[in-house]
């Protein structure tokens, strides 16, 4: 296994693993299972829980990627957070999309849904952050 691919599965797992760990707790024991009612919109416990994690593991992320998986590249930071929010932009979407319909649709348990909804997501993100983010410069 490549020494990239190992990091990016070591920080990816620390990253997805927290994730679905603040997820948890913010469902079961934040947001206690209950729609959150915000003076203009209702957000589910869910959806709420998602947006919590993700407060958290933008920015761990990010950090991770730079400075242990993608040591490599020269592309200045200021840069490198604009790709990487606008693939984590696709991840959210993704997250969002894939919650609404295993929890609204399919009626499936939340945590399980998160964490099935994270395998797609985790191989969207890897080639994005590889090939556009991260991405080396030519030699």
């Amino acid at each position: 296994m490549p020494l990239q691919t190992y990091r990016y599965a070591a920080c990816g797992g620390f990253n997805t693993s927290l994730d679905i760990l603040l997820f948890f707790v913010s469902y079961n024991y934040i947001f206690q299972k209950q729609t959150l009612h915000l003076p203009f919109i209702a957000i589910s416990a869910h959806i709420a829980a998602f947006l919590a994690a993700f407060v958290v593991t933008f920015p761990t992320g990010f950090y991770l990627s730079r400075y242990v998986v993608f040591q490599e590249t020269s592309v200045a930071k200021r840069k490198q957070l604009s790709k990487y929010f606008l693939v984590v932009l696709g991840c959210f979407f993704l997250n969002y999309i894939f919650l609404k319909i295993f929890v609204e649709v399919f009626g499936w348990y939340p945590t399980a849904s998160k964490i099935v909804t994270t395998f797609f997501v985790v191989a969207f993100s890897y080639f994005s952050q590889k090939n556009f983010t991260f991405k080396a410069p030519a030699a």
